[in-house]
């Protein structure tokens, strides 16, 4: 009898973790939401396609083309940025129709709510942590370095233990090893304080310093494009598709493994979903800020990697600042020091643009209950959730001063291409469940019915895409692993059990879903 009850127990348990995962957000409820979440609302279309472009262009331009270029596809890299652009452009559309008819903050994490699920949101919501969270560690610590060459420049010279990690990876024959020494990025630590004391300041005076710091970014790399064309050598774009040389080195598939790597380099048009709760017209203007940021970036993107390429052998451009190369066969000083100068404030608004995302994402998370309350609570004079900000700040802070970032960024490109994957895939199951529902903006090309589901070519395209965009990480992240070098599949394993230990442990009992699930039993 005994037996039987606690048989009968386990499965009641079983059956209650499987119901509360797929337990969905309705659609009033999230409109409920939207009306009630305490943010100013004050942000224009065109403060939301800066916001974009800000959060965007970054150390994807100033750092990843080079790599991309002299390891997997030389000039073809012009090729990779217009399919990863493609990938992009398809799950900007699913965002637009989303967000034109869910304005809320939480981006893929409160799509994912509603269509599949709880489960699924928290799995959206920690990958967009890795997208978010780690991404700014990893731009906070590009920065670091811009800003250290740019004031010895001026001579004033950062010691090293004062602008490196503590824990730094050195590759060799045996694999990645890991140093620790006494170092702390200080430099990084400055750089997050002051970009989240401006977030936590108030929504539109973030947008105003960032409307200023886009201009001169975008302007330096003009500059930069200009001068370049004085200096281009026709014969560096030749062969255009370099032979290949084996697995993703060069030829057609080093194309796409350059995709994936850049693909990263376009994640921050994203963050402008996260800022509908605080958009004075959402169902218009934030469709406008994500496909608008996302077609001006493309657009910088290939004039300068055109320029980067013609002007220095993409042999050469394997370095941490492929622009400062590029200028050094300029022979322009002064364009040298304004390189610097742009990619050292551009960087800035990268920074802010992510910090924001994140800080949205979980102040919508944390109002579900699936994060500590701390991160919703908004300050009534600013209008801002303050504690959040401060909070994240501190993590990322404390996580680019001494962890190794550069073994991660092919990890934030998987969490960014499986959560764009769900996003489109909701379009197409709100479609079907809400077909009547009002849609000020609808997704291109239109669809296709098959036994009474309808699939959408954009959307479905943007899941090809993310396939497309992962498959050539997960490849190499086997090779990888069967060549003795477990690090990045180590890493993926961790923060997966450790998200999914969070939330039994914590966010599957605080959900106010579930507490509403109690009352209503």
């Amino acid at each position: 009898m005994t037996n039987s009850r606690r048989a009968h127990s386990s499965k009641d348990g079983s059956f209650t973790e499987i119901r509360s995962s797929a337990r969905r957000k309705p659609l009033d409820q999230i409109v409920a939401e939207f009306e009630t979440h305490g943010l100013k609302r004050s942000l224009t279309a065109t403060q939301l396609v800066l916001l974009g472009v800000g959060s965007t262009i970054g150390a994807g331009i100033y750092v990843m083309t080079g790599t991309a270029a002299a390891e997997y596809a030389g000039p073809s890299i012009i090729i990779s940025f217009v399919i990863a652009a493609l990938a992009c452009l398809f799950t900007a559309f699913s965002y637009g129709e989303l967000a034109s008819c869910m304005p809320v903050s939480g981006s893929a994490y409160s799509y994912a709510y509603v269509s599949m699920g709880e489960g699924a949101a928290w799995t959206v919501g920690w990958l967009l942590l890795l997208e978010y969270g780690i991404s700014c560690a990893a731009v906070a610590s590009g920065l670091s370095g811009y800003a250290t060459s740019l004031l010895d420049s001026f001579g004033w010279h950062i010691p090293d233990f004062l602008h490196q990690a503590t824990i730094q990876t050195v590759p060799g024959s045996g694999g990645t090893a890991v140093t620790i020494g006494a170092r702390f990025d200080l430099v990084a630590v400055i750089a997050i304080a002051v970009v989240s004391t401006w977030l936590a300041k108030g929504v539109q005076e973030s947008a105003r310093i960032n409307v200023i710091i886009v201009c001169i970014k975008v302007g330096v790399l003009f500059v930069f494009a200009g001068c370049g064309l004085l200096a281009l050598h026709p014969t560096y774009w030749h062969p255009f598709i370099p032979p290949s040389q084996g697995g993703f080195r060069f030829g057609v598939p080093g194309i796409f493994r350059a995709a994936s790597v850049i693909f990263f380099a376009y994640v921050g048009f994203e963050a402008v979903s996260t800022a509908a709760s605080e958009a004075r017209n959402p169902t218009r203007d934030v469709p406008i800020g994500i496909i608008g940021s996302l077609l001006i970036c493309t657009l910088v993107y290939i004039c300068v990697a055109s320029i980067l390429i013609g002007v220095v052998p993409y042999q050469q451009l394997n370095v941490a600042d492929p622009l400062a190369i590029a200028v050094q066969a300029m022979h322009q000083p002064w364009l040298a020091l304004l390189v610097n100068i742009g990619a050292t404030i551009g960087l800035c608004s990268v920074l802010m643009g992510l910090l924001y995302g994140q800080i949205r994402v979980f102040f919508t998370m944390s109002r579900d209950g699936l994060v500590s309350p701390l991160f919703s609570h908004v300050n009534p004079k600013t209008q801002t959730p303050v504690k959040g900000t401060v909070i994240v700040g501190v993590v990322v802070a404390l996580a680019t001063a001494t962890l190794p970032i550069d073994i991660i960024s092919d990890l934030v490109s998987i969490g960014t291409a499986t959560a764009f994957g769900i996003v489109c895939f909701t379009v197409i199951w709100q479609r079907n469940a809400h077909p009547d529902m009002p849609r000020p903006f609808s997704v291109p090309l239109g669809g296709i019915v098959v036994r009474g589901i309808w699939i959408g070519v954009s959307p479905a395209l943007g899941i090809l895409f993310a396939v497309v965009m992962t498959l050539p990480l997960f490849v190499d992240m086997f090779h990888a692993l069967a060549g003795g070098n477990p690090v990045s599949a180590l890493l993926l394993a961790t923060y997966a059990l450790f998200g999914a230990a969070i939330y039994y442990g914590y966010s599957r009992r605080n959900s106010h879903m579930g507490n509403t699930d109690l009352l209503r039993s």
